[in-house]
């Protein structure tokens, strides 16, 4: 039977082995003592003498049995971890996560991940979103002059101020060259819509630049970075309540443009401040006389349609669209639940800095303003393309591993944020003057803080 069962599993059984017969006293399930009968044949010897040997033997020192049998919610308690990965771990005694600590991959394992056609621009593409967010606003704003009931008017204003933001981000792609790998092109569209919405196209594009080419230091980032606790204390009431305080910073880019922020000089429109480098002007000089040509013209249409209706078709649009700017741009450096490092010195480098940065869900408002809430990777590498974002963080996620924070889910209209925002606001106001690993802590004069943590 065991030779059969053994064949059967494909295995080779061995040969049997019986016991060599022998002339004279076996053991016998009968008797103490046996004699072997030497009439019978050499098979029924063998025969008999194996199953005397069969009898004898104490099988139940032979079993292997466990010790316990483990019960039924045991066994499924033990799936659960396999499954999970656990595999029995007690995590609770695995050392916690410092995202602080040098990551274990380089920005060349997360190139690999990415899929290579995100890297492709395709300019056609670039440019109907061009069309299908310039037609969004002409339309919009047809509709509201001709509409005109204070009913409609608030609700153009929140779709056309993002619009106006939709149109930034758009004119932020031709500046990393993103939009396309053509230079003038580039160049042209992104004044043309950046000019539109009062942005000096060169002036923010060369800022924009140093803010990605120092995300996460101290000292050298250009937009929301940390203040150093003595720059913080030398700060007066006033500029610390309307840095810290809604709405308030959600309407500081006007005033970024013109004089950039607090321990920094310098302005967007002036050529030759220290932001430029010298064969920079001409740019700064062009950008600047397109934004000077943009306020001329608003200032002609309302000698034209009036100031009041030029005020409710494109100034509180451009107010909204300024909030806009303000909520992402912060919240994709501030408003974790986790506090978040920030670099000086050699602890600082340009992939441990562009990991502190936050994807985020905006809901339906993700597609309108193309995707610029996956933010991680754009950070990392400028030159992908919006629209192959989504596809090229999800490619790295691997490689991220606990690096990346997943973001939370939004509902359709991302209300959610609001509250992440106010938090921040009470919690993130300093860093520390010296270390090269600083994290944000918390003046317990504002906004009634309990305490400095």
């Amino acid at each position: 039977m065991a030779t059969w069962v053994l064949s059967e599993c494909g295995m080779k059984p061995l040969a049997p082995v019986f016991p060599r017969p022998r002339i004279g006293a076996v053991l016998s399930s009968s008797s103490k003592v046996g004699y072997l009968d030497t009439n019978k044949s050499v098979a029924e010897l063998k025969f008999q003498a194996l199953r005397c040997n069969l009898r004898e033997r104490n099988w139940g020192l032979k079993v292997s049995a466990p010790l316990r049998v483990p019960s039924t919610e045991e066994e499924q308690t033990n799936v659960v971890d396999v499954m999970n990965g656990t595999n029995g771990v007690d995590h609770e005694k695995l050392p916690e996560f410092d995202p602080g600590a040098p990551p274990p991959f380089n920005l060349a394992d997360i190139r690999a991940a990415i899929p290579k056609h995100c890297w492709v621009k395709d300019p056609w593409k670039s440019m109907s979103y061009v069309a299908r967010d310039v037609i969004a606003v002409l339309g919009l704003a047809a509709a509201a002059a001709y509409l005109n009931n204070w009913l409609v008017w608030p609700l153009y204003w929140a779709a056309q101020g993002t619009m106006f933001w939709a149109l930034f981000v758009l004119g932020h792609d031709c500046g990393h060259g993103s939009f396309s790998n053509n230079p003038k092109l580039n160049s042209v569209v992104g004044h043309l819509l950046h000019s539109s919405i009062l942005v000096p196209y060169h002036g923010w594009r060369i800022s924009h630049r140093t803010h990605h080419q120092n995300h996460g230091h101290v000292e050298n980032d250009e937009s929301w970075h940390p203040l150093p606790e003595r720059v913080f204390r030398s700060l007066d009431t006033v500029t610390r309540l309307l840095r810290f305080t809604a709405p308030f910073p959600l309407l500081a880019y006007p005033v970024y443009l013109w004089s950039r922020s607090p321990g920094k000089t310098g302005s967007h429109f002036d050529p030759s401040s220290d932001l430029f480098l010298p064969n920079e002007k001409k740019d700064v000089i062009t950008s600047t006389a397109c934004w000077a040509a943009m306020l001329g013209l608003l200032v002609g249409l309302g000698f034209v349609i009036g100031p009041i209706q030029l005020l409710k078709l494109y100034g509180v649009p451009y107010m909204l669209f300024v909030m806009w700017l303000d909520l992402v741009t912060y919240l994709h450096h501030h408003g974790h639940e986790d506090k978040l490092p920030w670099y000086r010195g050699k602890e600082w480098s340009y992939l441990r800095g562009g990991l502190t940065t936050l994807d985020r869900d905006y809901g339906w408002i993700n597609n309108i303003h193309h995707d610029i809430g996956t933010h991680v990777i754009h950070h990392l590498f400028p030159q992908i393309p919006h629209y192959h974002l989504v596809e090229a963080t999800e490619a790295a996620k691997p490689v991220f591993g606990e690096y990346y924070r997943e973001p939370k889910k939004s509902t359709p209209l991302p209300f959610h944020l609001i509250g992440e925002l106010i938090r921040s606001f009470k919690t993130d106001h300093f860093v520390s003057d010296t270390g090269d690993v600083v994290y944000y802590q918390t003046d317990s004069e504002i906004n009634g803080s309990s305490k400095s943590e």
